[in-house]
């Protein structure tokens, strides 16, 4: 049995990883709730989106447009999505993992730290590194999106796809794989934001009389990239709402184990104290009887 002092300095130094872990996951907690609240509130704007874009692709032949013109895919262009910190439990862990799972021709762009190190790692075709923090706009976002349009556009990617940890409640993210261009239709990509947003809807005929000016080509032709954009940003903002729940969960865990912990070190302790105890007193019985 170890000795009393060493289960004492044990105890205190579980003491102080509880009281730190206790501390980040209140941190975690606070971020969390804005992560979700910025990443519900979204949505609602995600879907109008959706039903603007349902309106002006029934009026326009968009074949021809360069997000959905279908070509050969040599290279695949994927946009990673992973933490900056780790302390998250299994969410980048299952991220890589959707990785490995590539066997064909990639370039990777990268949001977060822990996946810039595994794709150099693994040693990944890393095209751009990019630092999303915790109070992120849409711009910030913007600048990532716009750079893998112009690389799709140019031609050295074939597609644009985001593996992210997806939010669906403060107890599970699921990482997928979320293909964004090219398109195969307008529907498919509705279909898409509806998904993300949690929406499903039924879709009716607009007969509606709608006048677009210059024209309804020229409307789609300036709104598509922008949605892009922004569905790109609502991605983001479900895998910020993940990172934080399941780094909460994570600490939370952590606290109740190291809790868990101190409690067996506190009965192990006062065996070691009463065992110590008795055996002063046997010594002090036998040296009264020799006496």
């Amino acid at each position: 049995m170890a000795s009393t002092r060493d289960i004492r300095r044990r105890i205190k130094s579980v003491k102080n990883t509880r009281q730190i872990t206790k501390a980040m996951e209140l941190v975690a907690a606070s971020k969390m709730k804005k992560a979700q609240q910025a990443a519900l509130a979204s949505r609602a704007y995600s879907r109008l989106m959706a039903d603007m874009l349902a309106a002006l692709a029934s009026r326009v032949d968009a074949s021809h447009h360069p997000f959905l013109v279908q070509r050969e895919v040599k290279t695949r262009g994927i946009l990673l999505i992973t933490t900056d910190k780790g302390l998250c439990g299994p969410l980048n862990g299952n991220l890589f993992k959707l990785v490995s799972e590539i066997k064909t021709p990639a370039k990777f762009i990268v949001i977060g730290r822990k996946g810039a190190q595994f794709l150099g790692r693994t040693k990944r075709d890393l095209v751009a590194d990019f630092q999303v923090n915790d109070r992120f706009s849409f711009n910030d976002v913007k600048v990532i999106a716009e750079f893998m349009v112009k690389q799709y556009l140019e031609g050295v990617i074939d597609t644009i796809e985001v593996i992210y940890p997806r939010f669906k409640n403060t107890l599970v993210q699921e990482p997928i794989v979320r293909p964004v261009l090219p398109l195969s239709s307008l529907k498919e990509f509705i279909e898409n934001v509806q998904a993300d947003t949690g929406t499903v809807r039924v879709p009716h005929a607009d007969d509606r009389e709608i006048l677009f000016e210059p024209s309804a080509s020229q409307v789609l032709e300036a709104l598509l990239p922008y949605y892009v954009n922004r569905h790109i940003f609502q991605l983001v903002l479900s895998a910020k709402a993940s990172e934080q729940s399941s780094r909460m969960v994570a600490m939370k865990t952590a606290k109740d184990n190291a809790t868990k912990i101190l409690g067996d070190l506190t009965l192990e302790y006062n065996k070691a104290r009463q065992a110590a105890i008795t055996q002063e007193i046997l010594e002090i019985a036998a040296a009264s009887f020799s006496a």
